[in-house]
């Protein structure tokens, strides 16, 4: 494949994926730099994507190989291209009934994925998706004392991490009355997602690097972080709800509980994207008010 026919893909900040044409046909491009994960990455996301594959919808994989760091190879992960719009594009075009209706449907992708149980909670480590151990802090309360350096640098105050820490106990005692984990995309949100502008159907989910065996609540979290429209929020939850047995309350709930991981995660890289700059603000609010459904004002 010549290099210069990859033309880069839009919507991301790794700036690794591209559009390729050969023939007539396209498809989609993805590179591993060395060293930024295991060699084996490529493997595991083809892997990850024979599995949901009938599930959600997702490209076919066409070829993988597998990078090799200690000769600064990269890996390379080569997909069919999926139609449709980005969902961050289409949402804002959308009247109140339209909301709801895209919303129910990726409030149902939401729950089957949520469905899909594992053995216990940890990244995938290797090609036949076994799961590992995730490093650093165990529960929620050591993770945001584990980043309280890097979010004190971006102008918080001490009292407001130690209200963070409150609301974390609080979020973590919440997950924990659910005894089950299952597969996470961990990035599901309207950006990954691909979607008919004419019928709403989703017709593809995007950049499974981020998958692991986890909570169930986060992908409903990760879709509701940004996204607060009422008709579109009223027709998510109740669809998951309608698929997993739960109130809205309830999932709404778990649901800013579980996406607190990645709010404290990305506040702590404010300055790097847009993305982590508007969860330094969510997260902000959240320790202002103690509340973990704050948005800023």
């Amino acid at each position: 494949m010549d290099p210069s026919d990859l033309t880069p893909l839009a919507g991301g900040w790794s700036g690794q994926t591209f559009l390729a044409e050969t023939g007539g046909e396209r498809s989609v491009v993805r590179i591993y730099p060395p060293g930024r994960r295991d060699d084996a990455a490529p493997e595991i996301d083809a892997a990850i994507l024979h599995l949901v594959r009938g599930l959600v919808p997702v490209a076919d994989v066409l070829e993988v190989r597998r990078g090799v760091a200690a000769a600064d190879r990269p890996g390379l992960l080569i997909a069919s291209y999926l139609p449709g719009e980005r969902g961050d594009l289409v949402l804002p075009t959308l009247d109140d009934a339209q909301l709801a209706a895209l919303g129910a449907r990726l409030g149902a992708l939401a729950a089957d994925l949520s469905g899909m149980p594992t053995l216990g909670p940890g990244p995938f480590v290797d090609p036949d998706l076994r799961i590992g151990a995730f490093e650093g802090a165990d529960g929620l309360p050591g993770f945001v004392h584990d980043h309280a350096a890097d979010l004190r640098t971006e102008g918080w105050e001490p009292g407001h991490v130690d209200a963070l820490v409150r609301v974390a106990y609080q979020a973590q005692d919440l997950l924990d009355t659910v005894g089950r984990t299952c597969l996470v995309h961990s990035d599901l949100n309207p950006k990954n997602l691909l979607v008919d502008a004419a019928s709403r159907e989703v017709t593809g989910v995007l950049d499974w690097e981020f998958a692991h065996s986890g909570h169930p609540a986060t992908d409903l979290g990760n879709l509701l972080r940004f996204d607060r429209h009422p008709a579109y929020l009223s027709g998510l939850v109740s669809a998951w709800c309608e698929r997993r047995g739960s109130t809205p309350a309830e999932a709404l709930d778990l649901a800013r509980a579980a996406d607190l991981w990645a709010l404290v995660d990305l506040a702590a890289r404010a300055g790097e994207n847009p993305v982590a700059d508007r969860a330094a603000e969510h997260l902000r609010a959240i320790a202002e008010t103690g509340d973990i459904h704050a948005v800023p004002a």
